[in-house]
């Protein structure tokens, strides 16, 4: 895609990726997150847990901003597995594209990078979990010969949403 930037986030972008992945969840979840979690998962809480995962020292893990004209309209990361479900391959923790910047390649720019990331940490495949009702990230991984690995409750925060997962044993064939 033309004049999309990539970078790897820093400590410096906590707010500004918590304030993207608030926006951008609640327009992803409007009709299938509870009320309760809206109140809860706002810009303070996620600022909170982006500053946590930023200054960790993990180098298992990437964290990755995409612009336009330099305004963020996608967010990514990746590391090692939360949850035995994923079975040894590295995780895809999140994945957002801003809704006015979809089918435009961010999506999969990104995932492409976050698997180059992985393959770095030698996992040889990928995974990542979609919440069901989901229907265009569904699709979106399907297009890209994901295929359902299996289901689990997601433990998160407030909302533990059912989930499926979405594997690809080669992780070579998202970077392609």
């Amino acid at each position: 895609m033309t004049g999309i930037f990539i970078r790897t986030a820093n400590i410096d972008d906590a707010q500004m990726i918590a304030d993207f992945h608030v926006k951008v969840w609640r327009h992803t979840y409007q009709e299938l997150a509870p009320a309760e979690a809206y109140a809860v998962l706002d810009e303070q809480y996620r600022g909170k847990q982006w500053k946590e995962k930023l200054s960790a020292n993990d180098s298992s893990q990437v964290v990755l901003i995409a612009e336009i004209d330099g305004r963020t309209v996608g967010i990514g990361a990746a590391g090692r597995p939360s949850e035995s479900i994923f079975d040894g391959r590295g995780e895809i923790k999140f994945l957002y594209v801003d809704p006015d910047f979809k089918r435009r390649g961010i999506g999969r720019e990104l995932l492409a990078q976050l698997a180059t990331h992985l393959r770095k940490m030698h996992y040889q495949g990928a995974a990542l979990s979609v919440v069901k009702g989901n229907e265009s990230a569904i699709a979106f991984y399907e297009a890209l010969n994901g295929r359902p690995a299996g289901e689990y409750i997601d433990p998160g925060p407030m909302w533990r949403s059912e989930n499926i997962v979405f594997a690809w044993d080669d992780v070579a064939s998202l970077i392609g």
